[in-house]
């Protein structure tokens, strides 16, 4: 089939090299920064490292290169790439929910994640200041818990970093969600780098590189399995809409296996990364990596302020973290804003701001979760906070990454997908119908079941 000559109505990233950057930039946040180091902590390292990998290979990889393809192929948001796509295979139109599923994910991530890129930015001007130099782990603890129980500041951390999004996604894609990219990602890059060789000087790298990669099979449990492989989809940003978004906007002419590959290792090359050098710190301080979701907000900077220029180098981590969180944030609002321009033909300006209004709002649910709501868990003893946290990982993200499969596994025309991939010779068509119609499916099916059965049968 001929290539798709289309452009995006939004704008079209002004080389391949962004696009893969600002892919690398909304997989790259929180999931690699906060969340995979203090889940690998939580689940053994290697062993839980080593089943990771392997997620990210036969399930991750395929179903990227599938939303991408889609979004690439329809040049519009996912609702409308989703529902041309399937009108031009003579496939149901109801195929266009994966989009709409993808996109209700999304502003509901962005509004609980928002809430903890506000934390992160607040500990930018704590940890610059020097507040926790020289302090012990139970004031550094009660540090982060009177935080969080004074709704009004984390309130207005949140506020401002919806803010600051809602500005960028505003100005559209080269002016907004390309500049941010550029000034954002090499930065990114820059302070990793930084902050690894500052957690190498200090002693600890050996021990938390051992950790990281020592694999003991006896430390890994059900639950590791089933959240390596939802971690594997939270932090490719998949199912969530934003990749597909960002696949409409790829140059012609730009090879979707090369930038899905290079997405997939720059993001699992920052993730082990950021592991080392959170573990290098901690294990240079003698503390344990296996805190927690604290382990960001209360084991680093205690580690942070026992060592030398703690409060600079500290200052930078969260700067780091606070940038990749960014990247993240402005991708999530791309689906949704993309449709609602396309439906009504307004201003993007007027809709980046609604959609921020509506974000901002779920997320005050958020906000007080650990405050003045935190006594308010009406499903399954959960917090506001829990429940959007923990339906979107275990529903809408396997899901929609289950759906995405299955679309392009099953009813796709085979000749326009062997073109849109680039996938030719035989043998690798035989390995792409291997993962995409049976692997990646029947995989995130069982983790789904499991997952179901583990949390609200058992």
């Amino acid at each position: 089939m001929a290539e798709n000559q289309n452009r995006s109505q939004h704008g079209m990233w002004s080389s391949g090299t962004l696009f893969v950057l600002a892919a690398v930039g909304s997989a790259v946040g929180l999931g690699n920064i906060w969340k995979f180091p203090y889940i690998t902590g939580d689940n053994g390292g290697g062993a839980f490292l080593l089943v990771y990998l392997i997620c990210i290979c036969l399930i991750g990889f395929p179903v990227m290169m599938a939303e991408i393809m889609l979004g690439r192929e329809g040049r519009m948001s996912p609702i409308n790439s989703l529902l041309k796509l399937a009108r031009e295979s003579n496939r149901s139109s109801k195929w266009s929910w994966i989009g709409w599923a993808g996109t209700v994910g999304g502003i509901i991530i962005l509004s609980f994640y928002a809430v903890v890129a506000g934390w992160i930015t607040y500990y930018i001007f704590r940890l610059f200041s020097g507040e926790f130099v020289n302090t012990d782990a139970e004031v550094v603890s009660s540090a982060f818990d009177l935080f969080l129980k004074d709704p009004w500041q984390v309130f207005l951390w949140f506020t401002i970093f919806m803010a600051v999004t809602v500005f960028v996604v505003a100005r559209g894609v080269n002016k907004g969600l390309e500049l941010a990219i550029r000034i954002c990602m090499p930065l990114i890059f820059v302070l990793l780098i930084v902050l690894l060789v500052y957690g190498v000087a200090q002693g600890g790298f050996w021990e938390g590189f051992k950790f990281m990669f020592q694999v003991d099979f006896s430390k890994l449990k059900l639950n590791g399995l089933l959240v390596a492989m939802g971690h594997a989809f939270f932090t490719l940003s998949i199912g969530m809409g934003a990749i597909m978004a960002y696949g409409a906007y790829m140059p012609q002419g730009e090879s979707l296996k090369s930038a899905v590959w290079i997405i997939v290792v720059v993001d699992t090359v920052v993730a082990l990364v950021a592991g080392l050098a959170i573990f290098s710190i901690v294990f240079a301080d003698g503390l344990s990596p296996a805190q927690g979701p604290g382990l960001l907000f209360v084991t680093v900077p205690l580690a942070f302020g026992d060592l030398p220029l703690g409060s600079i180098f500290g200052g930078l981590f969260f700067l780091f973290v606070a940038f990749a969180a960014f990247t993240s944030a402005i991708s999530l609002t791309e689906p949704a804003l993309a449709y609602f321009v396309e439906k009504y033909n307004v201003s993007r300006v007027v809709v980046a701001i609604t959609i921020g209004f509506i974000t901002w709002v779920l997320g005050i649910g958020s906000v007080f979760s650990f405050n003045l709501l935190s006594g308010f868990t009406p499903v399954f003893g959960w917090t506001i906070f829990d429940f959007f946290d923990k339906i979107t990982q275990w529903f809408f993200l396997p899901l929609g990454g289950l759906a995405i499969a299955i679309l392009v596994g099953y009813f796709l025309p085979k000749d326009r997908v062997w073109s849109a991939l680039e996938i030719n010779s035989s043998w690798a068509q035989i390995i792409w119908k291997a993962l995409i119609c049976v692997i990646a499916p029947v995989s995130i099916a069982v983790v789904f079941v499991l997952t179901i059965v583990q949390h609200f049968v058992s």
